[in-house]
């Protein structure tokens, strides 16, 4: 055998130092690749846990309405007189069972001002009743 003929000596060493930059390569685009599919997934994760807390605030301000609207029924006038009368048996009292008493800081003041900001103080009698 000549020495023309024979092959080159072929090293583990210099066909890894070949292989290297294809290798780091590769290992980058994958590690982008992963990096991309983790921010997507919580990004849907996130538009999810959004839309869920959204329409929890809208069943929530759904429900607010709704005992806004309950507490405002049950305020009325008209409701109230009828639970006193029907459920409490409170009636409402004879017109001399009331007297008006004016507010004493009014009786030294003239003015219509002075007169109309005091409130005037109604006292119902005992014992007069149903």
């Amino acid at each position: 055998m000549s020495k023309a003929l024979s092959r080159p000596s072929v090293s583990v060493a210099g066909v890894l130092m070949h292989l290297l930059p294809a290798v780091m390569l590769f290992t980058l685009f994958a590690a982008v690749g992963i990096l991309h599919v983790t921010s997507r997934v919580l990004v849907v994760d996130m538009g999810y846990r959004l839309s869920n807390a959204e329409g929890e605030s809208r069943s929530l301000t759904r429900e607010n309405d709704r005992l806004k609207l309950e507490l405002a029924t049950l305020k009325a006038p008209a409701r109230l007189e009828r639970v006193a009368r029907e459920q409490l048996g409170m009636a409402m009292p004879k017109g001399g069972a009331v007297v008006s008493i004016a507010d004493e800081r009014v009786k030294g003041s003239s003015t219509a001002q002075a007169r109309s900001a005091a409130p005037a103080v109604r006292v119902a009698e005992r014992g007069t009743g149903r």
